[in-house]
């Protein structure tokens, strides 16, 4: 098994490859209903997962023998420079509908691949203050802010709508009963 990255903007495109076959499986897979996935354990300067997918199987696969992975593919998005290293995790074959076979590595694996982060923007200083928003004018080109309410604007808003609702109600049924005049 190995893992490879390959730097595509802010991003890897993360291969892992398998040279043999993982496990047995006991009837035929007929083309196109087996695909695996496995989640690679992150460390180093990141914490987390990163789920690599395959294929479908191109051909059948006759039972009682090996299943070929093939290559698996993902991306990991780093959020700051550092040495990250991947790990393989849990290998997941998802077959006949159902996940028909699933790995866990054998005791504690090395990671497979050490990846040095480097290039992306760093934070700013924590002794910086933050530059406050104008709220009363924004700059040509910028979306207006929106957000959540507050707990109580949220909670005002519910109560005046109930309240219209109400007397719209009232004022319909006072105007239903009222007798016509002739």
């Amino acid at each position: 098994m190995d893992i490879t990255a390959e730097r595509k903007g802010d991003a890897y495109a993360i291969t892992m490859t398998f040279d043999k076959g993982v496990s047995d499986s006991p009837v035929e897979l007929p083309k196109g209903v087996m695909t695996p996935r496995a989640d690679l354990v992150l460390g180093g300067d990141d914490q987390g997962t990163v789920q690599v997918k395959g294929v479908p199987n191109s051909a059948a696969v006759p039972a009682f023998t090996p299943i070929r992975i093939g290559t698996l593919t993902g991306t990991y998005t780093p959020e700051e420079n550092g040495t990250v290293t991947f790990t393989a995790g849990v290998l997941t074959v998802h077959a006949l509908g159902m996940d028909a076979a699933v790995c866990k590595p054998a005791g504690k694996p090395a990671p497979s691949l050490t990846l040095t982060v480097t290039g992306l923007p760093e934070d700013e200083p924590a002794d910086t203050p933050a530059e406050e928003p104008d709220d009363e004018a924004l700059p040509g080109g910028e979306l207006p802010r929106t957000g959540g309410l507050s707990t109580t604007t949220a909670l005002g808003t519910l109560g005046g709508t109930v309240l219209l609702g109400g007397v719209g109600g009232l004022l319909w049924l006072t105007r239903r009963t009222r007798p016509a005049r002739p």
